[in-house]
């Protein structure tokens, strides 16, 4: 039996299974970033909804770019969540690895 070449071919074989890999470790990287950037973006809107300001305009402005399609921001009284779905290859990944993150403010009107 010949062996040579058989390391080649395995290599070749094991490169779909790398790069599957390499993909799932940057989508979950991805994930991890985006909530990193949701729990700024919500600590923004409640200090901006503290202050009496409209939330939205502050949790934008803490977000880069990329993010502009891609962010929701609910408020309910001193509620606010910001959810975010994170940058993916499969636009049905993004939206199942949606991070949200929530933040409490006391209002001016309920303070006394």
């Amino acid at each position: 039996m010949d062996e040579r070449g058989q390391a080649s071919v395995e290599a070749l074989a094991a490169i779909p299974a790398i790069l599957l890999a390499a993909v799932l470790c940057l989508q979950l990287l991805a994930a991890g970033y985006s909530l990193t950037l949701a729990d700024g973006a919500a600590e923004a809107g409640a200090i901006a909804l503290a202050s009496d300001l409209p939330a939205e305009p502050a949790v934008e402005a803490a977000l880069p770019d990329w993010t502009g399609d891609r962010v929701e921001v609910e408020v309910e009284g001193g509620r606010l969540t910001v959810r975010l779905h994170p940058p993916s290859p499969l636009a049905a990944v993004g939206r199942a690895l949606e991070v949200s993150s929530t933040a409490w403010v006391r209002l001016p009107e309920d303070a006394g």
